[in-house]
């Protein structure tokens, strides 16, 4: 078993990185059918994005978690989605979607019970809330599943006739829940047909009623249960909703596919990154790179385009401290996984799976 990284994201890379201490980036490691690379770059005053990696013989799973209103939710989900995965797959002989679903589910209660305890002490806590974005590749069948608007994009050797960049077709395999998307919009609208105020547009931005962009996510529990949104401390912290019915959900998009041999690679990323470069660009860098350094090396043009944006240069950029630097991108997180289908990686990573299996239980922290 091979896994990363189950602390504070900040945490699972050896030192510091640079862009003042802010980029941080793991190199290529293995897993059962290539190898794959991280990166992040922290803008908030605490890093909300988290991201992890577990690999074994049998299957590997792959996160990304952008929080929001602070990193409690994100932590709490590398904490615990990876472990329900693997509790619920066992007990149900295989991976499937309807896992999947259990483990999002059981997560999404452990969050709001966790919510629930510190509730006198921390009565914000109703306001945090994450994004998640999880792969997981079992027997060549890859499976997509996504709440909030980070982002899948598989990278494959275009057909005859597909408009491509330098022969690879990106194709994306998440939903965008993100009201900003007129589909999505009217999905919300319409599950709210007495609310004529359910998305407002605010300074250019529709958001759900004014708050929040995505319509889905683990946390956010004022905005799904009414005795939260009612309760007097925490209307010390946000005005009253009044809520008739929940306004987010917890119920993930799922996607299944069958991996086949000309599927090259897998890019997850928060929407960070996707607010500075589109799917087709992503998928050229890694596609004309080395794999060496090749998720810093996304992460980086994203950065570069970012300063352009406000007309700056990168190494300008660089010198903004954390905080501040949310002015001018978000935290953006990049996971690139290889699609190699090596079968002889296999054995090098079961000597490993059989004598680190019971190190995941072993190493959950308390989010506090």
């Amino acid at each position: 078993m091979l896994e990363w990284c189950l602390r504070p994201l900040e945490m699972c890379f050896g030192g510091g990185g640079s862009d003042q201490s802010l980029l941080w980036d793991t190199d290529l490691k293995p897993h059962a059918s290539g190898n794959y690379s991280i990166a992040v770059v922290q803008a908030n005053s605490s890093l909300e994005d988290q991201a992890q990696v577990f690999t074994s013989p049998s299957a590997t799973f792959l996160g990304v978690y952008d929080g929001h209103g602070g990193p409690q939710a994100s932590r709490f989900i590398t904490n615990n989605l990876f472990s329900f995965l693997l509790k619920f797959t066992e007990e149900e002989g295989g991976l499937s979607e309807e896992v999947i679903k259990k483990a999002f589910a059981a997560t999404e209660e452990e969050f709001l019970r966790f919510v629930k305890q510190t509730w006198i002490a921390r009565p914000q806590m109703a306001s945090v809330g994450s994004c998640c974005l999880l792969g997981a590749i079992s027997k060549d069948v890859l499976y997509v599943a996504n709440l909030g608007d980070s982002r899948a994009v598989l990278g494959r050797r275009a057909l005859v006739g597909e408009v491509n960049c330098g022969g690879v077709v990106a194709e994306r395999l998440s939903t965008d829940h993100n009201v900003g998307v007129e589909e999505v919009r009217k999905e919300v609208e319409a599950l709210h047909p007495d609310d004529a105020h359910i998305v407002v547009c605010t300074r250019g931005v529709w958001r759900i009623k004014g708050i929040i962009q995505v319509s889905r996510s683990i946390g956010d529990a004022y905005l799904k249960k009414a005795n939260f949104d009612a309760n007097p401390l925490f209307q010390q912290f946000a005005c009253p909703l009044y809520l008739k019915r929940p306004v987010m959900t917890a119920e993930p998009s799922i996607l299944m596919r069958k991996l086949k041999e000309n599927d090259l690679f897998l890019v997850f990323a928060s929407d960070g990154l996707w607010e500075n470069l589109t799917d087709e660009e992503v998928v050229q860098i890694v596609s004309e790179n080395p794999r060496t350094g090749i998720a810093k090396r996304v992460v980086t043009v994203a950065l570069e385009e970012a300063a352009k944006k406000r007309d700056m240069r990168y190494d300008d950029l660089k010198k903004v401290e954390k905080g501040l630097r949310r002015h001018f991108h978000d935290d953006i997180t990049v996971i690139v996984l290889y699609l190699d289908h090596l079968k002889e990686s296999i054995n090098v990573l079961s000597s490993l799976f059989l004598s680190g299996r019971n190190q995941l239980d072993q190493k959950h922290e308390q989010v506090t």
